[in-house]
């Protein structure tokens, strides 16, 4: 089977699939990241180099209510929390990279401190990438690529030289992006220049639910699929 290199996922359907259940919203977010563990576990037991999860969007942390916020927030720092105190990270040779405003949101110095360490423990890991887009717009990663360009003034513009001024500029390119959830439709400018010519994937299925069963599903849809690459 065909494998990609680097998968994205936007996991949406959290707080419907809550309300199918009689719970309140956030409970949906709590299941989801035990996906997100599940998941990434079953996307690197793969042989897939590069898992991309985008946790919250800069909305999401600032435009939904306080009491849900919280949870969103306490479940990012409990997920670092783990990732810091884990040997799973060292064992598995796992570079750990969180990019967004969401620290700067949540305005909490201890979970940026935090944040810092593990990157800088898992600095030098290259078996695997597992990157958190927490707080995290597309729109607005652009526009600041677009305003260090013209800080910086440089002779000669191309793609690598706007690359450079992206934060995930040291991603590859995303070749294939699940979407959860049953509403196929793009949010924020999610990750626009690395998913210029990715494979896209929707599926019902909310991310509470989305087990290694839909994974494999949809990897075998990805094998289906003829890239051409605007050949």
């Amino acid at each position: 089977m065909t494998l990609p290199q680097h998968i994205a996922i936007i996991p949406d359907g959290n707080r419907r699939w809550a309300r199918g259940r009689g719970l309140l919203p956030w409970e949906g977010h709590r299941e989801g990241m035990k996906r997100y563990r599940e998941i990434g576990d079953a996307i690197f037991g793969r042989g897939i180099p590069y898992f991309t999860f985008w946790a919250a969007s800069e909305d999401n942390l600032t435009k939904r209510t306080p009491a849900e916020v919280q949870v969103l927030a306490t479940l990012f720092k409990e997920e670092v929390a783990y990732a810091l105190e884990s040997d799973r990270y060292e064992k598995e040779q796992i570079r750990f990279r969180i990019f967004g405003k969401g620290r700067e949101i949540l305005g909490d110095s201890d979970v940026g401190a935090k944040i810092d360490a593990l990157e800088e423990k898992t600095r030098g890991y290259a078996a695997h990438h597992q990157t958190i887009l927490f707080g995290y717009d597309g729109r607005r990663e652009m526009l600041e690529a677009v305003g260090r360009l013209a800080s910086a003034l440089p002779e000669r513009v191309d793609s690598d030289t706007l690359q450079s001024c992206l934060w995930t500029r040291d991603l590859p390119p995303v070749d294939f992006v699940i979407r959860t959830g049953g509403e196929p439709h793009w949010s924020s400018g999610f990750m626009m220049w690395h998913t210029a010519n990715s494979q896209l994937y929707f599926t019902e299925t909310f991310w509470p639910a989305f087990d290694e069963a839909e994974l494999e599903k949809a990897l075998a849809e990805y094998a289906r699929r003829e890239r051409r690459m605007g050949k």
